[in-house]
C-alpha cells in the first residue's frame, strides 16, 4: 500500500471487506441447504459412491469459493490494518501525537461493542491511556457493524504487533481517540488489558 493513504481508500477497502463477508455468508447458506454438509461433511456414502441426497458439484463449488473468499478476506484485513496504521502515522506527523486530543463527538451512530475491565500498570494499554470502564467504539478495523466476537480484536492485535492501532473509546460523555501499540512487555499478552463484550 502506498505511503500516502486517504480515509476514502480505507473506507473502500472496508466496503469490499463487507462484500466479501456477504459472499461468504451466501455460500455458507448454500452448504447449509445441502443437508448441512458444511466444509468437512462427507460427499460419498458408506460404499464410496457420491451421495445422492445432495448436489455434490454445488457443494464442491461452494467450498472452493468459501476458501478463496476467506483468503481474500485475510488479505484485505491486512490492507485495512496497514491503511489505518498509515493514517495514524500521518496524523502523528501533523503534530497530533500518539495520544490524540479528547474531543466530544456525536456518538449516536456508534454503539459500544466491548468494555475494558482491567488495565495492567506499565502495559501497552496503560501507556496508550486506556482506563477500566472505557467502552470500545472502534478497535482498528473492528467496528460495531462488523464485530462478532473478541476474536475480531485478537486478529487485529496479531496483525499489528509493534504498530499503532487507532482505538476509539467512550469515557463518560467524551469520545477519545487513542493510539494503542500491541507489543511484548513484562506482563502477559500484547495489550496489558482485558476486554470483554458489552452484553
Amino acid at each position: 500500500m502506498a505511503a500516502t493513504v486517504s480515509a476514502d481508500d480505507v473506507k473502500k477497502l472496508m466496503a469490499r471487506k463487507d462484500e466479501i463477508e456477504e459472499e461468504i455468508k451466501t455460500w455458507q447458506e448454500v452448504l447449509e441447504s445441502q443437508k448441512g454438509v458444511g466444509m468437512s461433511g462427507p460427499l460419498v456414502d458408506t460404499e464410496d459412491f457420491p451421495r445422492s441426497d445432495i448436489d455434490v458439484y454445488q457443494v464442491r463449488t461452494a467450498r472452493h469459493n468459501i476458501i478463496c473468499l476467506q483468503n481474500d478476506h485475510k488479505a484485505i484485513m491486512r490492507e485495512i490494518e496497514e491503511g489505518l496504521h498509515h493514517l495514524h502515522a500521518q496524523a502523528r506527523e501533523k503534530g497530533q501525537g500518539e495520544k490524540m486530543d479528547v474531543r466530544p463527538e456525536n456518538t449516536d451512530k456508534l454503539e459500544p461493542f466491548a468494555r475494558v475491565d482491567n488495565v495492567a500498570a506499565g502495559g501497552p494499554a496503560s501507556t496508550a491511556g486506556l482506563q477500566v470502564g472505557d467502552l470500545v467504539l472502534q478497535f482498528g478495523s473492528v467496528t460495531p457493524g462488523n464485530f462478532t466476537g473478541l476474536q475480531n480484536i485478537a486478529q487485529v492485535v496479531q496483525h499489528s504487533e509493534g504498530k499503532t492501532v487507532p482505538v476509539k473509546v467512550l469515557r463518560g460523555e467524551n469520545t477519545m481517540n487513542l493510539g494503542l501499540r500491541p507489543q511484548r512487555w513484562s506482563g502477559r499478552g500484547l495489550l496489558g488489558c482485558n476486554i470483554v463484550p458489552v452484553t
